[in-house]
């Protein structure tokens, strides 16, 4: 396997909780309104320091979404997803954007978000608020 190269971010960052790596700026939030399995989640319009896995089709509170998993490029974590697709119109604005889940980050900081330990419905969720 190659060499990982890590993209050093500046200004208020937030990091993969398991290994420090910074995935984001808190200046690229679009919204502090979305779900996830895990609690919170922020949609931003761009994150670093992540790699896409397989796109797959998955029914959200909002509808129908062809997403891909991110995952950390430092420790291999899943840390959120990204949307390729919307297939509702109304969703269109989520297209290219990227999901990371507050569960799995540490905060501009350092805090860490302990999630809503309450049950939640299998399969990824995300909510309208913008």
């Amino acid at each position: 396997m190659g060499r990982v190269f890590v993209l050093s971010l500046e200004g208020k960052v937030y990091s993969c909780k398991y290994c420090g790596t910074h995935l984001a700026l808190s200046e690229d939030i679009v919204s502090k309104s979305f779900q996830s399995r895990h609690g919170k989640a922020y949609l931003f319009n761009k994150v670093a320091n992540v790699t896409l896995g397989e796109k797959e089709e998955r029914l959200m509170m909002t509808g129908a979404h062809t997403v891909a998993d991110l995952y950390c490029v430092q420790c291999g974590s899943i840390v959120g997803w990204k949307y390729e697709m919307a297939h509702e119109k109304s969703q269109k604005y989520k297209e290219g954007k990227s999901v990371l889940e507050r569960f799995k980050m540490s905060g501009p900081d350092g805090s860490n978000y302990w999630g809503n330990h309450e049950a939640h419905a299998v399969g990824s969720s995300d909510t309208d608020d913008v």
